[in-house]
C-alpha cells in the first residue's frame, strides 16, 4: 500500500490547534473547532468536515473506505470517542468514549451516548432524532424539543472556544504544515 499522503486545507475562521494529528486528504471547514491531541485519519478517502463542528481532545475520525468521509455542521465530537462512520449529518453529538463502526450513517439530530458502542452487522442508517444510550445501546427517538436551546447553547460554546483556545494553544494553519 503506498504512503499516505498528507493534504489538508483548513478554513481561515477555522481554529485547529497545532498539537492535532492530521493524516491525508482533509477538509476542514469555517468555524470548526479541532482541540488539541484530536486525531483525524484520511486512511483510504478523504473526510471532509463542514462548519462550526467541534472535535475535543483524544476524538478520533477515520475514514477507511475509500469513498469520501463527509461530516455536515455544528456536531459536536466529545473527549475519546471514536467515529469512523462514512456520513455524519447536522447537529449531532458523539458523547464520551463513544464508538461509532464503519458501518453506520449517522443523519441529523442524533445522539450517542457516553461509551456506546454502536456496531451492527451490516450497513445501517440512524434515523434523525435517534438516540442511542445506556450499556446495551438501546434506542429511542428524541421529540425534538429543546432542539432551538440546544443550538443556541452549541453557538455560544463555540465562540468560548474560539476566544479562548488560542491563548494557549498554537494553531495550525491551512497550507498543509
Amino acid at each position: 500500500m503506498p504512503p499516505i499522503r498528507d493534504k489538508y486545507t483548513i478554513h481561515s475562521k477555522a481554529v485547529v490547534c497545532q498539537d492535532v494529528e492530521l493524516k491525508g486528504d482533509i477538509t476542514v471547514g469555517s468555524g470548526t473547532i479541532v482541540h488539541p491531541k484530536a486525531t483525524i485519519f484520511a486512511i483510504a478517502g478523504p473526510i471532509v468536515i463542514g462548519s462550526n463542528n467541534i472535535i475535543e481532545e483524544g476524538a478520533i475520525i477515520v475514514n477507511r473506505r475509500k469513498e469520501v468521509m463527509r461530516i455536515g455542521d455544528d456536531n459536536i465530537f466529545e473527549i475519546g470517542c471514536r467515529v469512523e462512520s462514512p456520513s455524519v449529518g447536522n447537529f449531532n453529538t458523539i458523547s464520551t468514549r463513544a464508538r461509532v463502526h464503519h458501518t453506520v450513517r449517522l443523519s441529523s439530530f442524533c445522539v450517542v451516548g457516553a461509551g456506546c458502542l454502536v456496531v451492527p452487522t451490516e450497513d445501517e442508517v440512524l434515523d434523525d432524532y435517534t438516540v442511542i444510550y445506556g450499556p446495551a445501546a438501546e434506542r429511542r427517538k428524541w421529540t425534538g424539543r429543546g432542539k432551538v436551546q440546544e443550538a443556541d447553547l452549541r453557538r455560544k460554546h463555540a465562540e468560548y472556544l474560539r476566544e479562548m483556545l488560542p491563548k494557549f494553544n498554537r494553531l495550525r494553519r491551512g497550507d498543509g504544515t
